[in-house]
């Protein structure tokens, strides 16, 4: 939107000049430019010097008798030429003193620029013009403080308030008098305010109305659609639109209410993401301090009960949501990613009512301490806290997949100085569980479900173990290193399939042919029999115990 766009509905147009008593009694006639008489008048400017144009910024309604003028066709049309091309509002010229009436040439100089250009036939006494257009600026310009002190206290008791964005958009709605979108980059819309009208005429295809507006300020009026848009985002990071529906061009005001509307609901989303995130980091400092025990008992119940989450006579569940892959890429974007997912799971929280303490506690795994009523169904509890976590992911609203996480869950314990030992056994649930492509799904994990793999976990330090499965697996990883295959994984899928060739052959989408004969490949390395049920077992736990290792 341009400066002099920006004077509409604040300043006087040209048309009100010309009804002020001192203008009227000059008997003006329009000579060019009468389409054109909504142009807003900035400043008053009487000049009788040819080169005034030099001197003037735009908007500005020129007052002359012209006795300086040049006296050939050419510098006229020059002198006409040079104000357009200076922004001057228009032209008001007295004839009597130098013309008897303005030149044709001046004329066809006005109308080929598009300025406007009135003759006064009578004499007018420019000060008392100049002095009442300045009172009607002025007036303006105080109503326009005014206004933007309105807007001003409105939005910023909005801000201290820490209103949502629907109501942020209500409130703009309601100080323009029309209907107000916010939407998405995706042309998405988040919020609305019909302002009285129809809301689905409003909304009537909206997202294919929106793609079909571009502008390239940040702030702009789309003649098309009769859209005022503004642009909404912080620290160099845009997010959405703000649209004022209008079937009027806006004014000044308008531009600078969807402004500060925009403006504010960027700050609402800044200031909600840090209230989180510092909250995140009250939770994580405190789950930090009590798995590893270096925070008093009772400061810890203090510290807690200050957070909204009350540890003494509740049953307490300690919990870790660990990502199943390990985080790959720069330091910053894998705590990025902790940081977001830890939001994540903190909604899923609220979701499912539960009061807890929630926060990111290393590079992939968040920690919740759940705090129940005594007599709470704690699987119940569980079984919605995954629920709820998978469900986000579902729609979108977290940056994992919902098979990309493992729930364990430690022993449920009463007494805050046991929660620690609590976390610790789910620490080794969570290294235990099994990953997502071993055809075992549950929404949590306790130390019980992880059996054989939870003692293969504390052995996997053990000379003893690594010297098993080097000598059950040692052969075959080293062929498939060797050439390139995957026999490992292929005697993982038989395995796991219970020894059936066929669904075997299916879960790893092969033929049954070419999986029988990379099994007969297997035996042939390994010097094995997988018809044996021992033999099968011994490279069952190898297999496990190999997981274990490498985690």
């Amino acid at each position: 939107m341009s400066p002099l766009d920006r004077l509409a509905g604040i300043y006087p147009t040209v048309a009100e000049v010309l009804a002020l008593p001192a203008v009227r009694a000059g008997a003006p006639v329009v000579r060019s430019g009468g389409g054109s008489l909504d142009r807003s008048v900035r400043w008053t400017h009487v000049a009788e010097v040819a080169d005034v144009a030099r001197l003037l910024h735009g908007g500005e309604l020129l007052l002359t008798t012209g006795v300086l003028l040049p006296e050939d066709d050419a510098g006229l049309t020059a002198w006409v030429r040079g104000l357009a091309e200076a922004g001057v509002t228009g032209v008001l010229v007295e004839v009597g003193r130098r013309f008897d009436r303005i030149p044709d040439v001046v004329v066809a100089a006005a109308s080929g620029s598009e300025l406007v250009l009135v003759e006064l036939t009578r004499e007018v006494r420019f000060a008392v013009v100049t002095e009442q257009v300045h009172a009607r600026i002025v007036d303006a310009q105080l109503a326009e403080l005014r206004a933007s002190d309105e807007v001003h206290a409105a939005f910023t008791e909005l801000t201290v308030e820490g209103a949502p964005p629907t109501e942020i958009v209500r409130q703009v709605a309601t100080m323009a008098g029309r209907p107000v979108v916010l939407e998405n980059l995706a042309h998405q819309v988040l919020a609305v305010d019909a302002a009285g009208l129809d809301l689905a005429s409003v909304l009537d295809g909206w997202e294919d109305r929106s793609r079909a507006v571009r502008v390239k300020e940040r702030t702009a009026y789309d003649d098309t659609s009769g859209w005022l848009l503004t642009t909404v985002g912080a620290r160099g990071q845009d997010w959405g639109r703000l649209v004022l529906v209008t079937d009027t061009p806006p004014t000044a005001r308008d531009s600078m209410l969807l402004e500060r509307g925009a403006a504010t609901v960027a700050l609402s989303r800044l200031v909600e993401r840090d209230r989180e995130s510092l909250e995140r980091q009250s939770h994580r400092t405190l789950l930090s301090g009590i798995i590893a025990g270096s925070v008093a008992l009772t400061e810890t119940t203090a510290r807690a009960q200050a957070l909204g989450v009350p540890l003494e006579g509740r049953s307490l569940t300690s919990v870790l949501v660990r990502l199943a892959a390990a985080p790959t890429g720069p330091a910053l974007e894998t705590q990025e990613r902790l940081r977001d997912f830890a939001e994540t799971v903190s909604a899923a929280v609220r979701d499912t009512r539960a009061v807890a303490l929630v926060g990111g506690v290393d590079d992939s795994t968040v920690a919740v301490l759940l705090s129940l009523p005594p007599r709470e169904d704690v699987d119940r509890a569980l079984e919605r806290l995954s629920a709820a976590l998978a469900k986000r992911a579902a729609t979108g609203r977290a940056l994992v997949a919902a098979d990309d996480w493992v729930m364990a869950v430690g022993s449920v314990v009463a007494q805050i100085r046991d929660v620690r030992r609590a976390f610790l056994e789910a620490a080794q649930v969570a290294d235990a569980a099994p990953s997502g492509d071993d055809g075992i799904a549950r929404p949590y994990y306790r130390l019980p479900d992880v059996r054989l793999r939870g003692l293969l976990h504390l052995l996997r330090d053990d000379a003893r173990l690594q010297t098993f499965v080097e000598r059950e697996l040692g052969v075959l990883l080293a062929h498939d290193a060797q050439h390139g295959s995957d026999l490992v994984g292929v005697l993982r899928t038989y395995l796991t399939s219970g020894r059936n060739k066929s669904a075997a052959a299916d879960a790893a989408h092969m033929s049954r042919p070419s999986f029988y004969e990379r099994l007969h490949r297997i035996e042939r390395v390994l010097a094995v029999d997988l018809d044996s049920v021992e033999s099968c077992l011994s490279l069952h736990v190898a297999l496990l115990g190999l997981d274990a290792i490498r985690r």
